[in-house]
């Protein structure tokens, strides 16, 4: 067995595995922005999961059929249009909302395109669930305090006319 001493050990590397086993690190001068966001949407997913718990939705679900109630009805399509989503993603959502029985698929006059529409449980779900986002809402409001909705409009913006400009994911 190999000893763990600090002549097997390379420079930058955080691990007190054998040289070996190490996996290199490189440290950053700056912020990952990417990181940083992800970690922030992981954490802000989960609250507003927790705070949707007790209406059997999660915060995806949550805004799949807010968006749905909107339209009344949606073909799969456009709902991943507006949701930001593409169709196979949200097909999978739908899927799964539909076992739920919080939405139901509708007949229409082209075959390719799958509309839907909330059922009657889909929206006393959505009842149940608003004012519980709403918690939520107020409490990422109250943790991103006053420039929190502007800081988020900006980067919606900022970002979209960045996939714009480049290509990437438009």
């Amino acid at each position: 067995m190999h000893a763990d001493n600090a002549s097997d050990r390379s420079p930058g590397c955080r691990l007190g595995a054998p040289a070996s086993l190490q996996v290199y690190a490189r440290t950053m001068e700056t912020l990952c922005y990417c990181a940083a966001v992800r970690s922030a949407a992981r954490k802000a997913t989960a609250l507003y999961d927790a705070a949707l718990a007790p209406a059997g939705v999660n915060v995806a679900q949550f805004g799949l059929l807010r968006r749905i109630e909107r339209a009344g009805t949606v073909s799969l399509t456009e709902l991943g249009r507006v949701s930001e989503l593409d169709r196979s993603t949200v097909g999978r959502n739908v899927k799964v909302l539909e076992r739920l029985g919080l939405l139901r698929l509708v007949s229409a006059n082209d075959q390719r395109e799958a509309p839907v529409r909330l059922t009657p449980a889909g929206a006393a779900a959505l009842r149940k669930a608003t004012p519980l986002w709403d918690v939520a809402q107020r409490k990422v409001e109250k943790a991103l305090g006053v420039p929190g909705p502007n800081i988020c409009g900006l980067w919606r913006w900022n970002f979209g006319k960045f996939s714009r400009e480049t290509g990437i994911c438009s």
